[in-house]
């Protein structure tokens, strides 16, 4: 599904997709966003149909999110989504990609937002 992806750095397992891949192929997966909610809706903004889920309360929420499609994980830069990503890998969820660089490379590179 993403040409760009690759290994993350910290996390071997997660694999880390390109941000302008993620625009193209946005609607068929759900996007989770594990920032606190001043930062979904702080200066950054978030990726619309992105839904925020707390890092911390990802351990109770991860059953909740669907399995039909592939899961991204979105935070600032990348580290916080990348344990997001290996967490959920960890807990049987097989279709889950990391967004390089977060939300500061989304803004970077002129995508579009919501806030």
């Amino acid at each position: 599904m993403f040409e760009s992806q690759q290994p993350n750095l910290n996390f071997p397992m997660v694999r880390d997709i390109d941000p302008r891949d993620l625009l193209k192929e946005k609607a068929q997966v759900y996007m989770i966003d594990v920032r606190q909610p001043d930062e979904y809706v702080g200066e950054l903004g978030h990726i619309a149909g992105s839904q925020l889920v707390v890092l911390d309360t990802l351990p109770q929420k991860l059953a909740d999110i669907p399995t039909d499609k592939p899961i991204v994980f979105v935070c600032r830069s990348g580290g916080r989504s990348a344990k997001a990503s290996a967490f959920a890998m960890d807990n049987g969820r097989k279709d889950v990609y990391n967004l390089k660089g977060g939300m500061l490379l989304w803004n970077d590179l002129h995508l579009p937002t919501e806030v």
